[in-house]
């Protein structure tokens, strides 16, 4: 019976430090994509000084701001979700390992998807609205035009988080620790 306990207990602690690991890593690959995502808008605002507009009070700029952090956000939480899911807490050491390396490569091809899908969709949407200078738009405070980039920041994230949920089924870490020899 006590060889049972010992087990149980030892799986518990394997479990809380794999859990504690990956809070760490889902936290740094959040704060990170927090701050790609202003990274991004300040590259796809050329000619606006962001935080001078926001200060200023240009809610039109805080709101799509908003969106990119939120549309970020978004895709990489399905990327944090498959990292949870795929490591197996009871399935020995060697899985784990190989569990948490494929989901934090998930999690970095999210918040690179993340990355493209936003600047693709302000492109694409330049393109789409030619009689529109969204950008000249937005530093006048315009708040209609960064209503409607952020809706399509956002329902681009959404298209993207799905397909980033389907990453989660792609590998099988169990599989692969076993063909590793792990």
């Amino acid at each position: 019976m006590t060889g049972s306990i010992e087990t149980i207990i030892g799986q518990a602690a394997v479990g809380v430090v794999a859990a504690i690991l990956q809070l760490l890593i889902g936290l740094g690959l959040a704060m990170s994509s927090v701050y790609l995502g202003l990274r991004m808008f300040d590259r796809m605002t050329e000619g606006i000084n962001e935080m001078d507009e926001i200060k200023k009070g240009n809610v039109a700029v805080g709101i799509l701001m908003a969106a990119v952090v939120f549309s970020i956000a978004n895709v990489v939480q399905r990327g944090v979700a498959n990292l949870t899911s795929s490591v197996p807490l009871d399935m020995g050491v060697g899985p784990m390992i190989v569990g948490l390396v494929v989901g934090v490569l998930q999690l970095l091809v999210a918040l690179a998807a993340a990355a493209f899908s936003i600047s693709l969709a302000v492109k694409v949407l330049d393109k789409i609205t030619t009689d529109i200078d969204e950008m000249k738009e937005l530093k006048r405070g315009n708040v209609a035009v960064a209503i409607l980039m952020a809706g399509v920041l956002l329902a681009v994230s959404f298209v993207i988080s799905s397909g980033i949920e389907g990453l989660s089924r792609a590998v099988d870490p169990v599989a692969l620790a076993a063909a590793l020899g792990l």
